[in-house]
């Protein structure tokens, strides 16, 4: 499928009443990290969202809110008010708003006044599940119950998460996420191993399956001996990519199974939240604080790699992502650190948006042209009145990725079939 301007401008804008900004307004998205509003009472954070400015906060019951960036009274910042008794006080005349947004006391009017209860807060409804909050900014009348995939009912201690800006429109961003052709070149960290199986077959053959989540996809590279190595992704729409971690052999458990994956939430056009996610695949294994640490240390997601206090990596587009070219020479074929910092350096150099219609897609860019696909249909469903595929719990609840080796000739479907559900 052939991407015009018209259509890119279709899946690419986000804002209020833009046909991709109605689409995100139906499902439950991300809106910040549990831990950036840890404690009841705690600061304020700031939010951007959608194109929307928004605070949260954790009030004194540990109800989180999602407000409107500014007071209604005169439109000072919410982010510098006070957090205290259970709701935010803004600074500037003392208003206080509860989580829903009800005004609370409006010290600056007459004593009796009922003026405040006219006057109330823009609010978002929240859901806190997997370490993340969770926020509908769409209809109330067409909201979806809260999310349920296998991430957010995972054990206390078999979860990690994490978040990195990134400065590309969501899109970009996804697009990277799913294609997997490219690990064999942007991700390649060892040009002197040369038996790396993503190295063995450079242009894997895709097949992918559209379901009611979104669509599975199967990743299909010749590595010789006989043996397939097969990835299997899930893209959950509208922006939520599920994959596996340690290769295992014909289905059978893997020492240390970890499942992987992303969720790009557009903060607005040309900025996206990408939430990282790793959990244990094993109800009786929590997973280890030191191998969290240290895969976030190979993504280029460890503490010392962002600007001090933000999610803003300190390798971006200004510095040219610290690019070391005899490293690129002599030992990785990007010469950037970081796997993911890798990613976005290859999407934010296509600039803000992409412009898609001067792009030449080949055989293993079937799962980009699907997702594009996908996108579209629900921006019609949703100008028709109905609900987009995926926002229902029951289509995603029940779905994983993996990765293995497989026999040459098998059905990867069949052979895939146990390590692609969930086990939560």
């Amino acid at each position: 499928m052939r991407i015009t301007r018209e259509m890119n401008e279709r899946l690419t804008r986000v804002g209020e009443g833009t046909p991709m900004g109605e689409v995100f307004r139906r499902y439950w998205i991300p809106a910040l990290l549990s831990s950036e509003i840890a404690e009841p009472d705690g600061p304020p954070a700031r939010v951007r969202l959608l194109g929307e400015d928004l605070v949260a906060f954790r009030d004194s019951a540990g109800d989180v809110g999602l407000l409107g960036a500014h007071c209604p009274h005169r439109r000072a910042p919410l982010f510098f008010g006070r957090n205290e008794e259970c709701g935010l006080r803004c600074v500037y005349h003392g208003w206080k708003f509860d989580v829903h947004g009800n005004c609370l006391d409006a010290p600056s009017e007459p004593p009796g006044s009922q003026f405040r209860f006219r006057v109330g807060a823009l609010s978002y409804p929240t859901h806190e599940a997997g370490g993340l909050v969770w926020a509908y900014l769409g209809p109330i009348d067409r909201m979806p119950q809260p999310p349920d995939h296998e991430l957010v009912r995972v054990p206390a201690g078999h979860l990690g998460v994490s978040r990195s800006n990134e400065p590309c429109n969501y899109l970009q961003a996804i697009e990277g996420g799913i294609d997997t052709a490219h690990s064999s070149f942007a991700h390649n960290n060892d040009l002197g191993n040369t038996g790396h199986l993503r190295a063995l077959d450079t242009h894997p053959r895709l097949e992918v399956d559209t379901a009611a989540h979104g669509f599975t996809y199967g990743s299909l590279r010749q590595v010789g001996q006989g043996r397939v190595y097969l990835r299997t992704y899930q893209f959950v729409m509208p922006f939520m990519q599920i994959r596996g971690g340690l290769i295992t052999w014909q289905g059978e458990p893997a020492a240390y199974p970890v499942i992987h994956g992303h969720i790009w939430v557009p903060m607005d056009d040309e900025n996206t939240a990408v939430y990282n996610f790793a959990y244990s695949a094993d109800p009786a294994q929590p997973m280890a604080g030191e191998w969290w640490a240290d895969h976030e240390r190979e993504m280029g997601r460890a503490p010392e790699d962002y600007e001090p206090g933000t999610h803003w990596l300190i390798r971006n587009p200004d510095n040219d992502f610290l690019i070391d070219r005899h490293v690129q020479r002599t030992r990785t074929f990007t010469g950037i650190a970081g796997v993911n910092t890798q990613d976005y350096a290859l999407q934010t150099g296509m600039g803000r948006i992409v412009d898609r219609s001067q792009e030449a897609l080949g055989s293993t860019d079937l799962a980009i042209s699907t997702a594009r696909r996908l996108l579209l249909e629900a921006t019609d469903e949703v100008e028709r009145g109905g609900a987009p595929r995926g926002a229902a719990p029951a289509t995603h609840r029940a779905i994983r990725g993996g990765d293995l080796l497989m026999s040459a000739g098998s059905d990867w479907r069949e052979t895939s079939k146990d390590v692609r559900e969930a086990r939560f």
